[in-house]
């Protein structure tokens, strides 16, 4: 994959190279099939957002797509690839009847993860510039994905504000570029599709919902169908062009239907009943704003219209709310996309409303028949279900068990027997309250780490602070002028600029960091109730590395060791699910948790160098399990010091009498020492104001 630099080559495919697999071909992912048709049918619908793990055919379904897509007309030699009779304004236009056209492939365009804005938008063309002295625009990869595809791979680790590009160009169709003496806007009408793999780190809800469909992916399971996709995945790779041939009546059958579909698209009726239909289905998901209820009634059009209907029906609004909706229910980072489809049947009911009763009509007595098979009987058992369900979530939501155990003197709890073979004795789950918004930590220094939110960095965005000879980057014209002053070479008091001159910007921004968390786990911490004040400290922490674009790790330690129970992962909804079902109890092994977290961030730094990491350990500072627990825990907090860790103790001890072993371990670790209760954003604001009064009598 290319990176970000300004080369004039685009990673552009006017037609599929042979060795594609077809998209015809695929098996077992027919809800991705079904969702990138009807993107293709109707591009107004908003692109689709690929969700799934690795190895599920994602990126070759959307590399399979543009080979079922119509030819297009164009106009010849247009950089953006311009319809003909398209009046729309076009820097290379305008484009009259008599202008040359060609035919050409839809265009499939692959977004690097390393592209940099100017190269997605476009830019000054340097060359002309420096070398003729003309103020030229180069077209970047919108204007060349116009009219076709633009495909991201990785979707979700892609910087933040190229994903706005991209999804504004989408939803407007036209891209705008003012910057660098540029002042250009061409269209870019683009089908944008995105893959990502959730393990990896989840988008911003704000930019899910931008995405008009979304669809999770995953393996089948049925051992046939496995079997069925390694059989052509096999055969594919041993003769690909006797494979391709084999499938060529199939993707031309497929491409003359997405054909038809356009065509048949604006004849299709989309009724008022539907409508409130679409509208009553959104209200009662609460999803919010209104571009759920738009993009369903997009696609259920274009549903209607593959599907070779002129009238939209409930089957096509439950096809496009499936897809439209379940992305657009998430309340929080770690809720999981989804919707209940029992729910949204009840809702859309039957295209046919059932017959009015004839009440000239006596009503017939007959003997009731058997209800393992009718209507009542599936009423019944759906009831029974429904029944069923809401007992499964009473229980969810009753205290955990063994609660008891809380109620144990701290002494007791600390001496608690390991399990046999296990080392740890478990007291039990404890629940976790609800996140609040956490002060922010940050990484000291200026580092060179991805684009985020936390720690002070040199990124691709930010303030500019100075120049560089680079290759890449947005021009420092007043530093190119100077270079240019005081290398001499003037002409009839003019300034020559020769690309030698040429200066970058240095920008300082926000980079994201590794926040590895390290939790005590063990039975002191379970003490006067205290595992679920530290829970939500701790999802607390992760809802803030979520909202700041950072990895994140999980180290716990109890019993007679320690596990690194999440490795550095850019999800913390699966962060937040281990914490979750995280149990405690047993002694405090605080050595062996500070060493696994040593070794994890060693490995992480030849991984990512750049990446710069925040140890943040959650602990009252006892250590009891073996012998000189907390001497060895003061040398290994020694070493992480001498590494140059960045740390904070989040101190959890509670009650009256209080030995203070956590500010101990922040000064062996050379951390910032913070009570638990601090760690609250509102606790912070709620001191300031308790101090306000004061200083102001003082004054």
């Amino acid at each position: 994959m290319r990176d970000g630099s300004n080369d004039s080559k685009t990673p552009v495919r006017d037609s599929p190279p042979p060795e594609t697999f077809p998209f015809s071909a695929v098996v077992g992912s027919d809800d991705l099939a079904l969702a990138l048709i009807l993107t293709a049918v109707s591009p107004d619908v908003g692109g689709v957002l690929v969700r799934g793990e690795k190895g599920t055919a994602k990126s070759t379904m959307v590399r399979g797509l543009a080979a079922v897509l119509p030819r297009q007309q164009v106009v010849a030699d247009c950089r953006f690839g311009c319809a003909p009779g398209d009046r729309a304004a076009c820097p290379d236009g305008p484009h009259d009847a008599a202008t040359p056209t060609a035919s050409r492939a839809a265009r499939l365009v692959e977004l690097p993860i390393g592209a940099t804005e100017d190269r997605v938008v476009g830019s000054l063309d340097l060359e002309r510039a420096l070398g003729r002295g003309e103020t030229a625009y180069q077209p970047g990869l919108l204007a060349a994905a116009n009219r076709g595809i633009l495909y991201v791979d990785e979707v979700n680790l892609l910087h933040d504000h190229l994903v706005d590009l991209l999804l504004d160009a989408a939803a407007m169709g036209r891209n705008t570029v003012e910057r660098d003496g540029v002042s250009v806007s061409h269209a870019a009408r683009i089908v944008l599709v995105g893959t990502m793999n959730p393990e990896e780190g989840e988008l911003r809800p704000q930019l899910l919902d931008r995405f008009g469909l979304t669809v999770e992916v995953a393996a089948p399971r049925e051992p046939a169908l496995r079997a069925e996709v390694v059989r052509r995945r096999l055969a594919f790779d041993a003769e690909p062009a006797e494979f391709v041939a084999r499938f060529e009546a199939d993707q031309e059958a497929l491409r003359r239907r997405i054909e038809d579909a356009r065509s048949a698209l604006a004849g299709v009726t989309l009724t008022d009943e539907m409508l409130t239909r679409i509208a009553t289905v959104c209200a009662a998901f609460e999803v919010d704003g209104l571009r759920a209820d738009i993009v369903t009634a997009r696609a259920a059009v274009a549903h209607a219209a593959w599907s070779g209907r002129t009238t939209v029906t409930v089957a096509d609004v439950r096809a496009a709310a499936r897809l439209a909706l379940p992305h657009r229910r998430r309340r929080n980072p770690f809720d999981s996309p989804g919707l209940d489809e029992d729910l949204l049947d009840e809702l859309l009911g039957d295209d046919e409303p059932e017959p009015e009763p004839d009440p000239d009509r006596e009503p017939q007595t007959e003997p009731q028949p058997d209800t393992s098979g009718d209507h009542d009987g599936e009423a019944q058992r759906s009831t029974s279900s429904e029944t069923a369900r809401a007992d499964v979530q009473e229980s969810e939501r009753q205290p955990a068990p063994q609660r008891a155990e809380h109620e144990r003197p701290e002494s007791e709890e600390l001496e608690a027997p390991a399990a046999p073979g296990a080392g740890v004795a478990a007291s039990g789950v404890s629940a976790a309250d609800e996140p609040y918004r956490a002060r922010l930590l940050r990484a000291k220094g200026v580092g060179q780490g991805d684009p985020g939110r936390r720690s002070a960095a040199l990124t691709s965005t930010g303030r500019r602070v100075g120049s560089t000879s680079a290759r890449t980057g947005p021009v420092h014209l007043p530093a190119t002028i100077r270079a240019a002053a005081a290398r001499g070479g003037n002409r009839a008091g003019r300034l020559r600029v020769m690309p030698g001159d040429l200066r970058r910007s240095v920008l300082q921004g926000r980079e994201s960091n590794l926040v590895l968390l390290c939790v005590d786990a063990s039975g002191s911490m379970a003490a006067r109730k205290r595992m679920e004040a530290v829970k939500s400290a701790v999802l607390s922490l992760l809802l803030d590395a979520y909202q700041r674009r950072d990895k994140v790790g999980l180290v716990t330690f109890r019993g007679n060791g320690a596990e690194l129970t999440l490795p550095p992962t850019g999800s913390v909804e699966i962060a937040a699910r281990r914490l979750r079902d995280l149990p405690h109890g047993g002694r405090t092994p605080l050595a062996e948790g500070l060493e696994t977290a040593y070794d994890t961030l060693r490995v992480e730094r030849l991984r990512d160098p750049n990446r710069r990491a925040l140890l943040v350990v959650v602990t009252d500072g006892r250590a009891t399990s073996g012998t000189d627990a907390l001497r060895r825990a003061g040398r290994v907090a020694a070493r992480l010091r001498h590494e140059g860790v960045e740390s904070v103790v989040l101190d959890c001890e509670s009650g009256r009498f209080r030995m203070g072993l956590a500010a101990r371990l922040a000064e062996h670790l050379g951390a910032e020492h913070l009570p638990v209760g601090e760690l609250a954003a509102a606790a912070i604001v709620g001191a300031a104001r308790t101090a306000l009064p004061t200083t102001g009598r003082a004054a």
